[in-house]
């Protein structure tokens, strides 16, 4: 019997799932046994659910080919299957959270990628290198619950991933007004060039609540918990303005930032921030945790999606062109894959870390 836990993957026949897939495969603590998705692919094996929609650069896994999907409805059913599981289901808003409390109610813990419970004030969202700490208000989220072991825990957006990790890095010279523009790859919004084709040679200047998320998420990761109310308080600072725009790259997210400094660092201090700065998931050795959270690259033309985006097996981030600015302080441009650290990859490093922090366990 293996000692890896049991893993369910709600959602899996879409792009994220398919990348939770395709990241677990071989993975040291866990293992995919059970796949759900809508009633339409319930029924079928992966490999028929799927069909030719398969998104990856990489085959689909032969462990998972043969696996039935189950209706991801049926919660009690897949609930009894799984130590945990991971969120990537398509559904509206409400739905999303309905479904994810259900599992959390069935004692299931519930590791998302979607929007849904991103501001419920007892879930916690992470990005494990700054803010692992915000797992511990998951102890209010089971009182309200009423569970022992169930609860939700969710990742930021993509969008973020490219520059929330390096204002962190700067904290200690207090950037207070942040202004970032994003050129996010259509793998963001579940497609390829093939579904897609009017993205070859277009931008398009908008994607739904997008901009918002950019400028707010930040903030909540960089709040800190409310003991009394048993919640997450969002930081108020720095003000971050964010437009967010659709270009026609399949995978990454490329981040223009402009920022305002009440302390003045130099360059060379600004560069060591980002080259030392690390985190839990790097001194307990994470199994998905970048070595190296954070590059500085020295070359002008340099991060680029084509030559960067799958650094540390995409989940490093990518920073270049730090220069000071006329208007502001300094900016710079970043990198981030969009569906490995923004997506399933920051996800999987959750549930290590819930692992590692006693969260996650065996059923």
């Amino acid at each position: 019997m293996s000692e890896k836990l049991k893993v369910g993957i709600l959602g899996g026949t879409g792009m994220v799932g398919q990348r939770f897939i395709s990241l677990l495969e071989n993975h040291p603590w866990f293992e995919v046994t059970t796949i759900a998705a809508s009633p339409r692919s319930a029924g079928l094996t992966y490999e028929e659910a799927v069909g030719g929609r398969w998104k990856m650069d990489t085959p689909m896994p032969d462990a998972v080919k043969k696996i039935v999907v189950k209706n991801v409805n049926e919660v009690e059913e897949v609930a009894s299957e799984v130590d945990f599981v991971f969120s990537a289901v398509d559904m509206t808003k409400e739905e999303i959270k309905a479904i994810e409390e259900a599992y959390a109610k069935a004692e299931t813990p519930v590791v998302s990628n979607n929007s849904a419970h991103r501001w419920t004030p007892d879930v916690p969202m992470v990005v494990p290198e700054i803010n692992p700490e915000h797992m511990q208000v998951i102890e209010y989220q089971k009182k309200r619950l009423g569970t022992t072991r169930g609860f939700v825990a969710v990742k930021p957006n993509c969008s973020i991933q490219s520059y929330a990790p390096v204002l962190t890095a700067w904290k200690e010279f207090e950037p207070y007004e942040v202004v970032a523009t994003t050129y996010q790859a259509i793998s963001g919004a579940g497609k390829t060039f093939q579904d897609w084709p009017e993205m070859e040679g277009n931008i398009i200047p908008f994607i739904g609540g997008e901009e918002e998320k950019s400028e707010k998420e930040p903030l909540r990761i960089w709040g800190h918990i409310d003991e009394q109310k048993g919640e997450i308080v969002p930081a108020t600072s720095p003000l971050i303005t964010c437009q967010c725009i659709r270009v026609p790259v399949l995978n990454g997210h490329t981040a223009a930032v402009f920022v305002k400094f009440k302390k003045q660092p130099t360059k060379e201090q600004l560069i060591a921030a980002l080259e030392n700065f690390s985190g839990v998931p790097q001194e307990l050795q994470l199994p998905s945790a970048p070595k190296q959270f954070i590059r500085y690259m020295e070359e002008d033309n340099r991060p680029q999606v084509t030559l960067d985006v799958n650094y540390e097996n995409g989940m490093g981030i990518n920073v270049g062109r730090l220069r000071e600015d006329t208007v502001y302080d300094w900016k710079f441009v970043g990198l981030s894959h969009n569906t490995v650290r923004g997506a399933a990859g920051g996800a999987v490093l959750c549930a290590e870390l819930l692992k590692a922090q006693g969260y996650i366990t065996k059923k």
